[in-house]
């Protein structure tokens, strides 16, 4: 059996949907990241970095367990599992490797910062949403110019690396970026948005979804962005 470790977010999603384009059984274990869950010593055992999503597979290489934690990481292993979504060789792989790294390294970081210093910082601070809403726009750009060549980002193939980049375009407007000014962009996402497995994956612990979207009480702020998520552990 898998288990997925998870709340419901962007890099969370990115997994459940690799679960659900697998095939894959599997359980949530939800980790309310606002109520400190991802401190718990258990969870620290799988995710040394207090980050979900983390997963563990009864049935890992030579059939032994094992935990995997960083989302990247994780599509990696399920595709190496499946042969799914992903070349097992040569040129193609390193396609699909490089745009899921310009997504871990990249779009989602600068992406994150955008809608925290947009949306959930306590303060305004035009310095930091002007620096990380125009970079997160070069970034939706690149992606633009390389949808205008391709069908999907790393070729003609959908592969893991969209399954990591869909569910941050997916909140677009948190980023200030308006479908208008990416079209190619709006076109892989409205493809992708039929994929039935896609929208089962978006099911991920929904009922959960309300809960992190509404304004944030302070000791929820201090877990998620204070002096309880910076201790160190």
């Amino acid at each position: 059996m898998i288990t997925l470790y998870a709340w419901p977010t962007p890099n969370a999603h990115k997994v459940s949907i690799m679960l659900e384009e697998c095939g894959l059984a599997y359980e949530v274990s939800a980790v309310d990241i606002t109520a400190g869950d991802q401190f718990e010593p258990e969870f620290l055992t799988l995710s040394p970095n207090n980050r979900m999503p983390a997963l563990v597979d009864d049935e890992g290489p030579d059939g032994q367990p094992i935990s995997i934690f960083e989302s990247g990481a994780i599509l990696i292993y399920l595709a190496d599992k499946t042969k799914k979504f992903m070349p097992e060789a040569g040129n193609p792989r390193y396609d699909v490797m490089q745009w899921l790294m310009f997504q871990m390294a990249n779009l989602g970081p600068i992406c994150g910062q955008a809608h925290h210093f947009r949306d959930a910082a306590p303060e305004r601070v035009p310095y930091a949403i002007n620096r990380f809403t125009d970079e997160a726009g070069r970034l939706y750009g690149v992606m633009d110019r390389r949808l205008a060549e391709v069908a999907h980002l790393a070729g003609e193939d959908y592969s893991i690396a969209d399954m990591a980049c869909w569910p941050w375009i997916r909140v677009h407007r948190y980023h200030g970026q308006p479908w208008e000014d990416y079209p190619n962009v709006k076109r892989w996402f409205d493809e992708i948005a039929t994929r039935p497995a896609v929208q089962e994956g978006m099911k991920l612990l929904s009922e959960k979804r309300a809960k992190t979207r509404d304004v944030l009480d302070e000791q929820a702020r201090d877990i998620l962005f204070g002096e309880i998520q910076m201790a160190r552990r």
